[in-house]
């Protein structure tokens, strides 16, 4: 078992994802570069450099969780922070314009088949993971566990009609987050009273692929939440939802 600690972060080739990696490695952290495509993680984790490696890991592949959780086990023995960031807006081709993507998130024409597509990644991909690298956790000193979530998927700044982005409140992504934001809070009251700090980060409208680059923060910017949360010390909070400009409504 090696002293640095190690962090896994899914969907870190690109984006918010690859500057959370980048920021721990700074840190002082070996980071798992979790990628679907492994080429994709290779080259991501070459940006980072020293401390960085790649990791297949499908958060939607039993097996790719499974295999990533046994390489770990082998070549680090423990896990010290788990970020859940791999997230998807819609099912739909490469490609696809933002305006049709958005088309997809309309809840009396959503395909279902769409709907189930992104909480299969958003919220059962994040379950799947997480009960994987627990044990993995377990045998760290200090367990954190960190999962991206977002004040669109907030019902209480949704329901509230002066609140700007509520528009995009649709079908898929906005519950997906929701329902993220809840299981969240429930590992967090499962594990209160052992050495696992669970919280959730809302990047803020960061400028990604995700929304064809139209967020007003930066990655760096939308990283640095996950980050502060991710290095939490023994008497830092657990079961919160915040960005950095502070606490965010459920």
């Amino acid at each position: 078992m090696q002293d640095k600690q190690v962090a896994l972060i899914t969907g870190a080739n690109k984006g918010i994802g690859l500057q959370i990696a980048k920021d721990l490695a700074k840190h002082g952290l070996t980071v798992l570069v979790g990628s679907r495509n492994l080429e994709n993680g290779e080259r991501a984790a070459k940006s980072i450099g020293e401390g960085a490696r790649a990791l297949q890991l499908d958060v939607t592949d039993s097996a790719s969780i499974v295999a990533a959780a046994d390489l770990i086990r082998n070549e680090f023995g423990r896990l010290d922070v788990l970020v859940n960031n791999a997230g998807i807006t819609s099912v739909v081709p490469p490609g696809t314009s933002f305006e049709e993507r958005m088309k997809t998130n309309i809840p009396s024409s959503s395909p279902l088949d769409n709907v189930r597509g992104v909480f299969e990644t958003n919220v059962f991909g994040v379950i799947a993971v997480t009960q994987a690298m627990l044990p993995l956790l377990r045998e760290a000193p200090a367990g954190r566990i960190v999962n991206l979530g977002s004040s669109s998927g907030s019902l209480t700044l949704n329901s509230n009609p002066s609140y700007e982005y509520r528009h995009v409140f649709g079908a898929a992504y906005s519950p997906s987050k929701t329902a993220l934001h809840a299981i969240s809070l429930a590992f967090a009251l499962e594990l209160e009273k052992t050495n696992i700090k669970v919280n959730v980060a809302c990047p803020g409208y960061t400028a990604t692929d995700l929304n064809n680059f139209r967020g007003i923060r930066t990655v760096e910017q939308g990283a640095r939440e996950a980050v502060r949360l991710a290095l939490l010390g023994p008497d830092g909070p657990t079961g919160t939802f915040s960005d950095e400009d502070g606490p965010v409504s459920w």
